[in-house]
């Protein structure tokens, strides 16, 4: 049933989604815990940080984030190392990627990057990208 609702939505407007997660129900015992995690404080912190990051990058141009980026932007500030490179070939012929989805990724995974400070865009920025692109998936 889900598989078949999913069917109605049309490949183009997924594209055009830049997130899509599944958020699975949520455990009492992990609802319960009381163990210290990063607070919201900290996370808007580094959340400001980044955003006034992005805003440097694109002073002086209309573009404000890089959920805006325009092709030419996404050339100059998107490169992956190369095992991200190869990371992108594997996933992209194995999951069959538009090149919407592909643009997708990596303006995620350059917003991954920057909220862990890092001025490259490196494997592991890709793969949290990917997984956050569930919709695009075959098997679903």
């Amino acid at each position: 049933m889900i598989h078949r609702y999913r069917s109605r939505i049309s490949g183009p407007l997924l594209d055009r989604i830049d997130l899509h997660i599944e958020v699975p129900a949520v455990k009492y015992r992990d609802l319960a815990d009381r163990a210290d995690s990063e607070s919201s404080a900290a996370i808007a912190a580094r959340v400001e940080t980044c955003r006034n990051l992005q805003l440097e990058r694109f002073k002086g141009t209309k573009v404000h984030c890089n959920a805006q980026m325009p092709p030419r932007f996404i050339k100059k500030f998107c490169e992956p190392d190369a095992a991200g490179h190869r990371l992108l070939e594997m996933v992209t012929d194995r999951l069959g990627l538009s090149a919407r989805s592909y643009t997708r990724i990596l303006k995620v995974a350059r917003t991954i990057a920057d909220l862990d400070s890092s001025d490259s865009i490196r494997e592991q920025h890709l793969a949290e990208a990917i997984q956050y692109r569930s919709l695009d998936r075959k098997t679903m």
